[in-house]
């Protein structure tokens, strides 16, 4: 087994096993992390022996709740800005290489899943949802935008759930997970090992998930309010979502909906909106490409380093977002971040 205090690399029979090993950071993924994984699969692509990739976490508690957020924070308000832009383009082309990969991979997720946990498993064939299974993309709340390529991938979920799920930053449990096509399997995390063992033989892949398969959960939010959620969040704009939404009478959920977003950034809310109208129209690699395009801009900005401050660093949750308010936002200025940087830009092709 190969090893670093990271993430583990393992060839276990027809399997090569990827273990997120950041239990404490909730199996964040560090630049190290990603340039191993990066590495590792290549090798393993080239591996006759080695049939079906599963990735899984470490610790219990979550899968991987995304990048590395702080030591990116870190490293703007340090002057690495070249280390910054390192992790940003080595996760997304992690991302864009584990989507394209010539072998399955196999996600098996346990507990959290967010921002760059996402990447690495929502965009392959087998997403195995354990009970205690809890995706978000949470980003607008810290002053980012929905990347990983959810840009391709969220306007693509039944309705409008996708919106919804990058205007609020909710997380949902594995029953709308499994409707929405977010994953594609439920199994109980304590059959998680006789999974592994399962596709270590070699055997095919839908037989030993459906051998270990849980049964189905029950429904979230987001699959008994879709009526609501496609009525509300097919509007144009933020604040037409957030009209219908209080025009909603009665509703607790259309309610408690509008209050998250009016907590979350005005400036990514905006971005994230116009993220979902024109994603139906990108392929995943041109997704990945407008998002790195847009943390360019994002990363001159305010937010951001407001929302990590206020959510991680003094953890006040009282960010002092730049503007305030949802009418302040200059709609030429959301516009002309999806335009070319006039620099050279990573190709995730």
């Amino acid at each position: 087994m190969a090893c670093s205090n990271e993430v583990d690399f393992e060839r276990r029979g027809a399997l090569g096993l990827i273990t997120l090993n950041r239990p404490k950071a909730l199996n964040a993924l560090t630049l190290g992390m990603i340039r191993a994984m990066r590495a590792q699969m290549r090798a393993w692509e080239d591996d006759a022996c080695v049939t079906r990739v599963v990735v899984r976490g470490s610790g219990g508690r979550a899968f991987c709740a995304g990048g590395d957020v702080r030591r990116i924070y870190e490293a703007a308000r340090t002057g690495e800005h070249a280390m910054m832009f390192d992790i940003w383009r080595g996760e997304y082309d992690l991302v864009a290489a584990m989507a394209r990969y010539t072998k399955p991979i196999v996600a098996l997720i346990d507990g959290i899943v967010m921002g760059g946990g996402v990447g690495i498993s929502v965009h392959g064939p087998y997403r195995v949802a354990s009970e205690n299974y809890a995706f978000a993309m949470p980003e607008v709340g810290i002053g980012f935008i929905p990347d990983v390529g959810t840009t391709y991938l969220l306007p693509r979920l039944p309705g409008h759930s996708g919106t919804y799920l990058a205007l609020t930053g909710n997380r949902i449990g594995p029953g709308d997970a499994l409707a929405l096509g977010l994953a594609t399997h439920a199994a109980k995390a304590a059959d998680f090992p006789a999974v592994l063992d399962g596709l270590a033989k070699g055997g095919p892949i839908d037989t030993v998930l459906s051998a270990h398969a849980s049964p189905p959960p029950s429904a979230g939010p987001v699959v008994r309010e879709a009526g609501l959620l496609d009525a509300c969040f097919s509007a144009g704009s933020v604040q037409a979502v957030l009209a219908n939404l209080d025009a909603v009478a009665g509703s607790d959920f259309a309610a408690a909906t509008a209050r998250t977003i009016r907590s979350r950034s005005p400036t990514s809310l905006c971005l994230a909106q116009e993220q979902m109208r024109r994603g139906l129209n990108l392929t995943l690699p041109e997704a990945i490409s407008t998002e790195y395009r847009l943390v360019t801009r994002i990363m001159q900005g305010h937010d951001f380093y407001e929302g990590v401050r206020a959510v991680l660093v003094d953890k006040d949750n009282r960010p002092a977002w730049q503007p305030a308010a949802l009418d302040d936002v200059d709609r030429a200025a959301i516009l002309s971040a999806f335009e070319p940087t006039g620099d050279p830009e990573p190709n995730f092709g």
